[in-house]
């Protein structure tokens, strides 16, 4: 396939929503930050996007069927570069989840490993086809994505081990799991979730008490429920119309926690209004719709696969931190895709975006 030509299937209307977003993040981001230590981030979040554009063309190029044939290297390489943050990623306030590079660069591979893991689902399952699922293969599906959660989670990084639940929920989902299974499937981690939260052997304290303040925050307004308290004052306070830019009283003194990363909605809402709010979730609608439709037109299997993963993952990650942000969720530090700000997170987004306009510029090859 030409170069130039295999671009006329490009999705310009999927990547126009994006880019609207993405400057809406940056705007939002300059605001949040405006009387901070962090101001200027909003140049940084410039950077991220256009490396994350550049990447998003040049793997767009790479035959996802090639993607598939090397993803258990890859695979392999995740949990190597996982293991590395554990013994000699760079620690910040008590978790290791970066390894620094040359130039001050700092690289989180659980990011990177979402993607991994998206394609070796839908290569796993490819291998499946026609095939009623056993327990051996649902076994195997967890392993699969378990293995890299759980290296995660020690690291300790509670907010990004779950996004990998999605991957797992939904190749299991299109791989054609039966309602028994699955009924006994919910059974037995109800049981074992609630074993493991009483122990207290696998979550630290501060991370149950993320969990559990979001119900009742003003039973601890300045330690555990701070967050959530501040978040729905910044929500409440907006309105209709908002405050205005640069006007938020929650962000600009410095009442909301972190407002340009996990409560960049928050943040938004303030400003915004309740209309702002309603066009932003406006526009993550018809970029799932689009990536969808791009899911329902792909020429096989594994191709439907990888977009559905896409699509599972950021629904995730847009339902938690938009949760968390009105109190129905609790705090995980879950970021807002093409909002939040941060390099690696924007990188995952655009090369899992890359990776759907390479499965849609195929969509006519047999």
């Amino acid at each position: 396939m030409p170069r130039l030509s295999a671009y006329r299937d490009f999705d310009w209307v999927l990547l126009g929503f994006v880019l609207l977003l993405s400057l809406i993040s940056v705007l939002e981001i300059k605001s949040a930050t405006l009387h901070t230590k962090f101001h200027g981030f909003e140049t940084k979040q410039i950077g991220f996007l256009l490396v994350g554009l550049v990447l998003m063309f040049l793997i767009s190029l790479i035959d996802y069927h090639t993607l598939i044939d090397i993803v258990p290297w890859a695979y392999g390489i995740s949990l190597v570069s996982l293991v590395a943050v554990k013994l000699v990623g760079t620690k910040v306030l008590g978790a290791r989840r970066w390894i620094k590079l040359p130039g001050g660069i700092h690289f989180q591979p659980s990011e990177w490993v979402k993607l991994v893991l998206i394609i070796a689902v839908a290569r796993f399952f490819w291998g499946l086809v026609g095939k009623e699922l056993t327990w051996t293969d649902i076994g195997k599906t967890f392993a699969l994505v378990c293995v890299p959660m759980g290296l995660v989670l020690i690291q300790p990084d509670l907010g990004t081990s779950l996004t990998y639940v999605p991957i797992l929920l939904c190749g299991l989902f299109l791989g054609g799991l039966r309602f028994r299974k699955a009924a006994i499937l919910l059974l037995v981690f109800a049981v074992l979730g609630g074993g493991a939260w009483k122990s207290g052997k696998l979550l630290k304290p501060y991370q149950k008490a993320r969990l559990t303040s979001f119900m009742n925050p003003e039973d601890d307004p300045r330690g555990s429920g701070y967050q959530i308290r501040q978040s729905l004052i910044a929500v409440g306070s907006g309105g209709v119309w908002g405050k205005g830019t640069n006007q938020g009283t929650q962000t600009q003194g410095d009442f909301l926690p972190i407002p340009y990363t996990d409560f960049i909605f928050a943040a938004f809402c303030e400003e915004h209004g309740f209309v702002g709010a309603v066009g932003v979730l406006l526009l993550y609608f018809l970029i799932l719709m689009r990536l969808i439709q791009n899911a329902q037109t792909a020429s096989d299997l594994p191709g439907a696969f990888i977009v559905m993963g896409v699509v599972a993952v950021i629904v995730f990650q847009i339902a938690v931190n938009v949760g968390m942000v009105v109190g129905l969720m609790p705090v995980t530090g879950i970021p807002l895709p093409l909002m939040s700000y941060g390099g690696s997170s924007i990188l995952f987004t655009f090369l899992a975006l890359g990776i759907v306009m390479n499965v849609r510029m195929r969509r006519f090859v047999n």
